[in-house]
């Protein structure tokens, strides 16, 4: 179980290189058709970026200690935090900005998706 733990530390900050760089293409290839999209996907991979260390931090914890109450309470207030982030976007610039900001939310977690599937299924 260690040896998973360490690998999948090890993966954490290739997958972050990784999601800032497929977003920076999707941001800069968005800049002159719509600037507030690009930040919108700025915006969201940072927040993607964050809720995925976080995810995999308390999964770690959850593992330690074996306390599901603090995980559910973690996750319950990240949803809040970042739904209001997604809000204010959408509320602040048009209304569809909300789209490329859950693109950009989702990019971290589907390539820490497909690098662990990489990682485990061998």
């Amino acid at each position: 179980m260690r040896a998973e733990l360490a690998a999948l530390s090890r993966m954490r900050w290739v997958v972050v290189g990784r999601s800032v760089m497929i977003a920076g293409v999707a941001a800069l290839a968005f800049v002159p058709l719509a600037p507030y999209a690009s930040l919108a996907i700025g915006v969201g991979v940072a927040c993607g970026i964050a809720n995925m260390l976080a995810i995999m931090r308390g999964s770690e914890r959850l593992l330690e200690t074996g306390n599901p109450a603090f995980f559910g309470l973690s996750s319950l207030l990240r949803l809040a935090a970042f739904s209001i982030v997604a809000a204010a976007l959408a509320i602040r610039g048009p209304w569809w900005s909300l789209g490329p900001f859950l693109a950009g939310f989702f990019i971290p977690l589907a390539t820490y998706a497909l690098c662990a599937w990489r990682v485990f299924r061998s």
